[in-house]
């Protein structure tokens, strides 16, 4: 653990409190932030119905029902199509080695606020993880990032899983990502689709904090960006370092953010 000097303490914004109660009231690379366990206590995977995903508003346009996928391999084949690729960051971001995680495993946060690989639940269908970085210059760390898209069976699945980054949030102050790795004062917001100008999600969830590692010291600027649409998550983490600023991380986690939601809308809208 961090030594007392360097622990972390927890802001945590109205609007991610907001968006806990709605979410926990809906009927029916290695811990490189942030996929949560897939079932809550007392909660089934699955709408009430049983019919499988929920179909509804993706930003603007509706989705059509028969592009949604319902088995594991129409869901891997979508994960593929969405997840960003270093283009997807823009100029000067190449892979990062292992460029993609193991499909069979997810990152759970344990009760010890260490983040460790696990089995994913029933409730999802997909998840891949891919890392990046932008190479270390002279006076510059490497920043190192990661993209997730998490395909679930419901929209339901999907909100817990916005609803548990917040729990975890104000559970685990500090949070050890890796061997050396830990993260913490966390600040969250949330904005629900149609507040300010989150129009092309259902629910948005962002944090920034620091973020400290055996190999590149700190503290360094931490962001992280996850959105909820339908059945879907998708998620970038951005990790500062020496002489990185928190405008050059923020933007390449929006920007492949912004990538991500867009090849989602065009894989599962209506064909006009």
């Amino acid at each position: 653990m961090l030594p007392q000097s360097a622990r972390f303490a927890l802001p945590l914004t109205l609007a991610s409190v907001l968006l806990l109660t709605s979410c926990s009231g809906t009927p029916g690379d290695s811990g490189d932030h942030k996929h949560r366990t897939s079932a809550s206590p007392g909660r089934t995977s699955g709408d009430s119905s049983g019919s499988g995903p929920s179909t509804g508003p993706l930003g603007t346009v509706p989705p059509d029902p028969a592009r949604l996928p319902r088995t594991r391999a129409d869901a891997r084949d979508l994960v593929a199509r969405v997840i960003a690729d270093p283009d997807s960051f823009g100029p000067g971001v190449v892979k990062r080695s292992p460029y993609e995680s193991d499909p069979a495993t997810w990152p759970v946060l344990g009760q010890d606020c260490v983040w460790q690989q696990q089995k994913p639940g029933h409730s999802v269908l997909a998840t891949l993880t891919r890392s990046f970085e932008v190479p270390a210059e002279p006076g510059k760390g490497p920043l190192r990032l990661a993209a997730v898209v998490t395909v679930h069976r419901t929209r339901e699945d999907a909100a817990w899983e916005m609803a548990e980054s917040i729990e975890e949030t104000m559970r685990c102050p500090t949070q050890q990502l890796a061997e050396g790795e830990f993260i913490g004062s966390m600040v969250a917001a949330a904005l629900l689709g149609g507040e300010a100008t989150q129009t092309n999600s259902e629910d948005a969830l962002s944090e920034t904090g620091q973020y400290q590692s055996s190999e590149l010291g700190g503290p360094h600027y931490y962001a992280w960006q996850q959105a909820q649409t339908l059945q879907f998550t998708v998620a970038v983490t951005g990790k500062g370092a020496k002489g990185r600023t928190e405008r050059e991380v923020d933007a390449l986690v929006t920007q492949a953010q912004a990538a991500m939601l867009v090849r989602l809308e065009s894989a599962v809208k209506k064909q006009s």
